[in-house]
């Protein structure tokens, strides 16, 4: 008779406790690890961030209920890589302060959402807890499985239709490379074709027995006989066409001797324009202008001042090679010269006189080497 009577208290006892079972709280637990020795909270650093999303996903909700505290946020900080236990309870503190934060921040908690407790053994992580009801969990699991049915099934059909634009990109890559193939081989029959062309109109005309005249060109020019009375000489000449050119030349010299007592310094620009004539273009005929100022004293007597003129040229030029040439010049003009005659005495020049001379006859001479740079 005790027996039964054991038995039954025990089955009522059960029954009673059933409810009581089915209002439990399931824990939702995340960890978050940390770099030993340090307290900042790398969200990169060993899975955090995917665990990180998955309870701001479980915060978002249950976040009503949180904000109310009918479900409380539990917060446990573990240190154990610093020298003191006070260390480890210090480090332990600022980590669940970081988690904590980044709750506060993203979801918009409070501090009093959290129930916190820091432990100074056991590694370096944090653990965060919701204490959720078994019945809402169980909904919570069911919607977040239709949720990742069908997530499944739009990812597979966006899977599908990717393959099928990748299928369809792929052969339309496939007909372009095969349009341009053929195009390039029809382009290298149509350069094959001209060249063949090009060869037999060659093959067919007659080598020609005079040369071809000189093409648009620029070229760089040097008086060689300036160069010899050691007075720097350079200029330039653009074959505007192979009959016409335009030039400039320029000269400047400065030399002193016997205690600068002798000076021989001169400056000259020239520029000048030609007509090249005959088959080869080699002779010109031109028309050419002067200026410059000199400064002689190769005597007792100075002469310091200006010249101005110009004349006619004319001239070949002796081709050496396909860049260099030889140019023979000359010019016949008129030249104005003004100048002061002066004498040095115990170094002071001293004026003797002025002169205003006009000259008619040659005017300029040259043996220059011609660069054909283009």
């Amino acid at each position: 008779m005790s027996k039964i009577k054991k038995t039954l208290m025990s089955l009522g006892l059960l029954l009673a406790l059933t409810p009581l079972a089915a209002q439990e709280r399931s824990d939702t637990t995340y960890t978050f690890r940390f770099v030993p020795g340090r307290d900042m909270f790398y969200s990169p650093w060993k899975g955090n961030e995917t665990e990180l999303m998955r309870m701001e996903a479980c915060v978002a909700e249950w976040k009503e209920r949180i904000l109310k505290g009918a479900i409380p946020v539990y917060v446990e900080g573990w240190c154990s890589s610093k020298q003191t236990k006070k260390e480890n309870l210090a480090m332990a503190k600022i980590r669940s302060n970081r988690v904590k934060s980044e709750l506060i921040v993203r979801q918009g908690l409070r501090e009093d959402c959290f129930i916190t407790k820091n432990h100074t053994t056991d590694g370096d992580y944090v653990t965060v807890s919701l204490k959720v009801p078994v019945e809402d969990t169980a909904k919570a699991e069911e919607a977040k499985a239709e949720e990742r049915r069908i997530a499944a099934e739009k990812a597979k059909a966006e899977a599908a239709r990717r393959a099928e634009e990748a299928r369809i990109a792929a052969e339309r890559a496939a007909e372009e490379r095969r349009l341009a193939a053929e195009k390039a081989e029809a382009e290298r029959i149509a350069r094959e074709e001209e060249a063949g062309r090009a060869q037999e109109v060659a093959n067919d005309s007659k080598p020609k027995a005079t040369k071809k005249p000189e093409d648009y060109h620029f070229a760089l020019r040097s008086n060689l006989l300036r160069w010899a009375t050691l007075t720097p000489d350079l200029g330039v000449e653009w074959r505007v066409n192979p009959k016409w050119g335009i030039l400039v030349d320029g000269s400047w010299t400065s030399w002193t001797w016997q205690d600068k007592d002798r000076r021989y310094a001169l400056w000259e620009v020239t520029p000048e324009v030609r007509y090249y004539m005959g088959k080869e273009k080699r002779g010109y005929l031109g028309a050419m202008y002067k200026a410059g100022h000199f400064n002689y004293k190769l005597s007792d007597m100075g002469k310091l001042g200006d010249l101005m003129g110009g004349g006619l040229t004319g001239g070949y030029q002796l081709r050496l090679n396909n860049a260099l040439s030889l140019d023979f010049s000359v010019a016949l003009g008129c030249l104005h010269v003004d100048y002061e005659q002066y004498e040095v005495i115990e170094g002071v020049r001293v004026r003797a006189g002025k002169v205003t001379k006009n000259w008619w006859g040659p005017i300029d001479a040259g043996v220059t080497l011609v660069w054909k740079m283009f």
